[in-house]
């Protein structure tokens, strides 16, 4: 490999929180010494905390005394089509650049890493030669950027090679086995930290998704007969109130029985358990109530503690359901698992989700602040300061204020937010090209909300299935914070994707204190 230079260095995670810059080595660092092609490609899953799959990733390193450190890193999926891909490198690398002199420390040197596997009657190599071009691209534009790509590493089908490294010896065309999982000096060092690596994102959002199963009609029967009893209250000012307390009330009983319930191994069979603890009823009265805006901010208050884990797993349950003509409304429970993720210490699963939640509805307001406020690296201590003081008394001022303000929350994320460009835009820095989808999964058919002359959502009906009629809208009218807006956007709408620049994920040196094993899993 080109450049065998020695990445070491203490643990940092200033580019995650913003916190001032590590100075020194403490009593529980681990510090692990990468040499060679095999150690970066190994490490890859533990900078990232799960496995990327069709993915390109930049990694930003840091000179240090004379050592290098990991900082920030950027990934996004491999476009396919190939005219797409220096717009994409040349996003990736600004983007992570550019977020990391937003916080103080400009990277000195990358390490770009590209994973696929390869399509049927395809070999490793086969994808390596393929993606030659985009590699040359990553480091080109960061080489634009004067940060030079010192190893460039393709990741397939169990094998690595280097785009860097000439020497057959060294670097064989057929490329070099990667090791057996948790082998590795920095498995061991990962594994005595308490990090945990993820399987793939596609595992990761599949907890999240609609049901595509036969029970999926019946959930759909379920939230349609509920629609037609719970929207016209939720719509009328004098019921509105005693909607919001039937839905937290039931929504507190299921998560103090999904709190007793007996735990199992695994997240597809936690997933499962948790989905025979709550009935299709259950589940269309709190995905409808929850439509509400101050509905939705008051179950947010149930965001740590030995609350926060039963609750993440029920808003988790909540978005499987929403199936069909539903998916839009997934955008509330999609944003309260984001919201409890972030504020257990779970930013991947936050981002994804929040992610999920911009895809059901590209306008939710509360679910675009979060997502940038975690992109940013802000600590979530204001809003849970904010969520912990006075829930009742937030809650009927918000009722009797309806449309007056932004919600509590919203400001409060608002206000946290540095002021750029970004930031006054709204802007969700996305690391995902499947993110920009506005419609991923979220079903076949989409409701679309038709506002009223008063900037509030009009009953609405679609086309009969089965001889049934949909109900009607069931969201309130905006609130100062979301403005009415004459329509929707369109299914084929164009969103641009910005690479995840979400932080420091250090893989030279870990420490037991900066990294945050993920909670609610079940």
């Amino acid at each position: 490999m080109t450049n065998h230079s020695e990445t070491t260095g203490p643990s940092e995670n200033s580019d995650i929180s913003g916190q001032e810059p590590f100075t020194g080595p403490s009593a529980h660092d681990t510090q692990v010494t990468l040499r060679t092609p095999a150690e970066l490609a190994d490490a890859l899953p533990y900078l990232l905390g799960y496995r990327p799959e069709d993915s390109m990733v930049l990694v930003a390193l840091h000179d240090r005394e004379g050592g290098g450190r990991f900082g920030g890193r950027a990934r996004l999926g491999i476009p396919a089509n190939e005219e797409d891909w220096e717009a994409a490198a040349h996003q990736l690398a600004h983007g992570l650049v550019t977020g990391s002199e937003r916080r103080g420390a400009r990277p000195e040197q990358m390490v770009a890493y590209i994973c696929q596997e390869p399509a049927p009657g395809e070999r490793g190599r086969d994808v390596k030669r393929r993606l030659e071009r985009l590699a040359h691209l990553l480091r080109t534009q960061c080489g634009e950027l004067d940060v030079p790509v010192i190893e460039a590493l393709c990741i397939s089908d169990g094998r690595f090679w280097s785009y860097c490294c000439p020497v057959e010896s060294c670097c064989p065309e057929d490329g070099s086995p990667m090791g057996l999982p948790g082998t590795s000096v920095l498995a061991a060092a990962a594994t005595y930290a308490g990090i945990q690596v993820r399987g793939t994102l596609k595992e990761l959002r599949a907890r999240l998704q609609p049901w595509e199963t036969t029970a999926a009609l019946e959930q759909e029967i379920a939230l349609d007969a509920a629609g037609m009893t719970l929207v016209p209250r939720i719509l009328d000012e004098a019921s509105r109130a005693e909607v919001a307390q039937e839905t937290l009330d039931l929504a507190e009983r299921i998560i103090r029985r999904f709190a007793a319930a007996a735990p199992v191994s695994g997240t597809h069979p936690a997933d499962l358990r948790d989905d025979r603890l709550l009935a299709h009823d259950e589940a269309a009265t709190l995905i409808l109530g929850l439509q509400d805006r101050t509905t939705r901010d008051r179950a947010a208050a149930w965001m740590e503690g030995d609350e926060a884990g039963p609750a993440l797993r029920l808003w988790r349950a909540l978005a499987r359901r929403c199936v069909g003509p539903y998916g839009e409304h997934a955008a509330a429970p999609l944003t309260l698992a984001g919201w409890v993720a972030w504020s257990t210490g779970d930013e991947l699963e936050a981002r994804e989700a929040l992610a999920m939640a911009l895809g059901a509805d590209p306008d939710y307001l509360f679910a675009r602040l979060l997502h940038q406020a975690c992109n940013e690296g802000l600590d979530p201590e204001s809003i849970r300061r904010c969520l912990r003081a006075g829930r009742t008394d937030r809650a009927r001022q918000a009722s009797a204020e309806t449309g007056a303000r932004p919600h509590a929350e919203e400001q409060t994320v608002r206000d946290e937010l540095p002021a750029t460009e970004d930031a006054q835009h709204g802007a969700s820095p996305r690391a995902d090209d499947q993110d920009a989808e506005p419609g991923r999964g979220t079903g076949t058919r989409r409701r679309r909300r038709v506002r009223s002359g008063d900037g509030g959502d009009a009953p609405r009906t679609a086309g009969p299935t089965g001889g049934r009629r949909r109900p009607a809208g069931s969201r309130p009218g905006p609130s100062a914070a979301e403005p009415s807006r004459p329509g929707r956007r369109g299914l084929g709408g164009t969103r641009t994707r910005t690479a995840e620049t979400g932080g420091t994920t250090t893989g030279a040196a870990l420490s037991k204190n900066d990294h945050h094993e993920p909670r609610g899993e079940g």
